[in-house]
Formats: C-alpha cells, structure tokens, sequence
C-alpha cells in the first residue's frame, strides 16, 4: 500500500506541471464524506482535469481519481456549472479489509466560484466500482477550497483574431518590417 501511495503522489505533482475557466491551474483541499487533496487544471476553453487523491473517512482506504470536466459559464466564468466523468483506482489496508483494491468509474457535477486567487466547489460524486471495493456503488459530496496558483491566460487559439490578420503584413511584399 505504501508503493501505491507514493505513486500516487508522484503523479499528483507531475501532472501540476501540465496546462482549468477563470484560472489555469489551481490546488486545495477535498472535505466531505472523502477528505484529500485535489488539482484542477484547465485543458482547452470551458474543458478541465482534475484529480483527486483522497482518504476515506467511511473505509479503510486510499483513492486516486482523475476526472475529464466541462465547465458551463453562468452569469460570468468566475461562477460554473461543472459535469463530467472519469475513473479512480484505490488501495485497501489489506489487514483491516477483506476485499480487494477497488477500481471503477466515476461521474461529477457542481457549482463552483472563483473569487480573486480562491478557487470555491461543492459537488456531487458517485462512483461504480467494476472490480474490488467494499461495494459496488457509493457517492460523494464534497466542497473543495483550491488556491488558484496559475492565472489564465490566452493561449494562441484564443488570440485576438485582429492580431493574426495582421501578424506579417507590413514592409516589403510583407517581408520585412
């Protein structure tokens, strides 16, 4: 169990250094009827990961969850509605359990608020364990408190559409400047 903590982990912060609405990147914490660390990255325009490492608070477990997210804007896109869906691996405590590590799939959706450099969620989260676990369903809430740690920033597809009808124009046959 503890090769798959330290896994986990390593994982964890690898993927801090990957490119989720009015920010990039933000981290925190996960408190609920799970409690863990979890790290939101945006990918593409309204599209974010997240992935969660948590601590079960109802079994003897470890779990690691990696999540594809859309976000929907309401009002502005510092206030989202957020769904999407995904799969979690966990490690049991072999000598408290008598059942294997549980792996499965897993869905989200929530509210949630970004106000300056503070990062805001509550959530609901079932999951379907198709092997292992304790049982085969069980659910999640959650309210996560995330430090935005990247703000966003235009990338290249969201560029000023003015900007590249200009890009190279100017001097001789657009040549030089």
């Amino acid at each position: 169990m503890k090769k798959g903590n330290l896994i986990a982990v390593a994982l964890f912060l690898v993927a801090g250094l990957a490119h989720g609405q009015s920010y990039n990147t933000a981290v925190g914490l996960r408190m609920g009827t799970e409690w863990g660390l979890t790290m939101r990255q945006r990918v593409y325009k309204n599209y974010a990961a997240e992935m969660l490492l948590q601590s079960s608070l109802q079994r003897e477990e470890t779990q690691l969850t990696i999540l594809g997210l859309i976000h929907k804007p309401i009002l502005t896109r510092r206030l989202n509605f957020y769904y999407g869906a995904g799969f979690h691996k966990g490690w049991a405590d072999q000598l408290e359990v008598n059942y294997e590590d549980p792996w499965g799939i897993d869905f989200i959706a929530g509210l949630e608020l970004t106000i300056g450099s503070i990062n805001l969620s509550y959530d609901y989260k079932p999951a379907i364990n198709l092997k292992g676990g304790e049982q085969t369903f069980y659910s999640q809430t959650g309210i996560s408190l995330r430090y935005v740690i990247w703000k966003r920033d235009k990338y290249p597809w969201e560029q000023n559409s003015k900007k590249k009808r200009n890009k190279g124009k100017g001097g001789l046959f657009g040549i030089f400047k």
